[in-house]
């Protein structure tokens, strides 16, 4: 049986409105054309201290008014409209609930950041939120991420229960990797020996790795 994805797909405007109600796209439309604005006319450095601007009080309030299953594409529109700079990410990321700090990692490649965002990244990595683990090994880790730090990322995801279909380019980045075939080799042997089960990704990930490495070890039943 195929798996449904880890984190759904992010949805464009049409699909939104085609989905969302009468004034749930009329607040979109005022929400967006506030990011627009914010870039078109930009608003000088304040002398008093941050003044937010509002699209970013729109962002914290989309579940609210287009519902939280369209949170995160919502605001994925809004940052990419208001072309949304690092400090303004970081800002939201750290002031932000864990579906907000979602949003910001799933929309990272769309913004030309390069690898300055890899912060960001890393921090969600450190958690145990399983939907931002899920979502910060997306695309922009896959680009950016440095090869150490990229399998640790992995197995993360093992150790969390995070499927490895979440990991954005899996069979490109683990293929050939002797050093993540060893993690992996190691990681499976020490749940073996605690009487454990060895995640059934864990195995994908190791052909992928290390083709002729040894089977990793199995416990008498794997989770699926």
């Amino acid at each position: 049986m195929t798996r449904p994805p880890v984190l759904p797909p992010l949805l464009t405007r049409k699909e939104l409105d085609d989905l969302l109600g009468g004034a749930a796209r009329a607040w979109l439309d005022e929400a967006l054309a506030e990011a627009a604005h914010a870039v078109a006319h930009p608003d000088p450095a304040p002398t008093g201290g941050y003044a937010v601007p509002p699209w970013e009080l729109r962002y914290a309030a989309a579940g609210r008014h287009c519902g939280p299953e369209h949170g995160d594409s919502v605001r994925a529109l809004l940052l990419t409209e208001a072309r949304a700079a690092l400090p303004t990410l970081t800002r939201l990321y750290d002031q932000g609930t864990a579906a907000e700090r979602r949003a910001v990692l799933r929309t990272l490649p769309a913004l030309r950041l390069g690898d300055s965002a890899l912060p960001l990244v890393e921090d969600a990595l450190r958690t145990n939120d399983t939907s931002l683990v899920a979502a910060a090994v997306g695309p922009y880790a896959a680009a950016h991420l440095a090869p150490h730090a990229w399998r640790h990322a992995v197995l993360k995801c093992l150790f969390t229960g995070v499927p490895l279909d979440a990991v954005d380019e899996l069979p490109r980045r683990a293929r050939g990797d002797a050093e993540l075939a060893r993690m992996l080799h190691d990681f499976a042997a020490e749940r073996t020996a605690a009487g454990r089960t060895v995640p059934a990704d864990l195995h994908h990930a190791l052909a992928l790795a290390a083709p002729t490495a040894p089977p990793a070890p199995t416990s008498p039943t794997q989770e699926s």
